[in-house]
């Protein structure tokens, strides 16, 4: 028995003709679940259903794929799940043009926020986790926009 050919979405399929285009890959339990929350709750459109997931997401794009051991291009690496805690190191950064409206939308259709958009002067944002745990940053500008800029944390001051 053959496996049906996978659908691709070639007009959104991310292969730039000249230079470069960024993708965000991330590791993930379980496709169908994560392929869910960034097409039906962030509005993300598929791509590739699996091996990778491709999930097209406005101007960006997002890989996803379970981990697995050393390939032949990255002998000496195992690419493995995210365990979410308190610290994190990198993460998704969304900038939306009406943060209370996303937030609103979002968290009806199950997202998980750490807490609602908070104004911080020079934008708005909020923090929520994907099903895997990963941090997503939500932020609108604000007083950026009119060269407003967040406070500097005492560590970042001189001297």
């Amino acid at each position: 028995m053959t496996e049906p050919a996978a659908r691709i979405d070639f007009a959104n399929f991310p292969a730039p003709e000249e230079g470069i285009l960024a993708t965000l890959f991330i590791t993930v339990r379980s496709v169908a679940r994560s392929r869910d929350f960034y097409s039906r709750i962030l509005g993300g459109t598929i791509v590739l259903d699996e091996n990778p997931c491709i999930i097209r997401l406005s101007n960006s794009w997002i890989l996803m794929n379970p981990g697995g051991p050393p390939t032949p291009d990255k002998p000496d690496i195992s690419v493995v799940n995210y365990e979410p805690g308190d610290t994190t190191s990198i993460f998704l950064n969304l900038r939306v043009a009406d943060i209370q409206a996303c937030y609103e939308a979002w968290k009806e259709k199950g997202a998980h926020f750490v807490t609602p958009p908070i104004d911080r002067e020079a934008e708005i944002r909020c923090y929520m986790r994907d099903p895997d745990g990963y941090l997503i940053e939500v932020g609108q500008a604000t007083g950026v926009l009119h060269g407003q800029l967040a406070a500097k944390r005492p560590e970042d001051l001189p001297g």
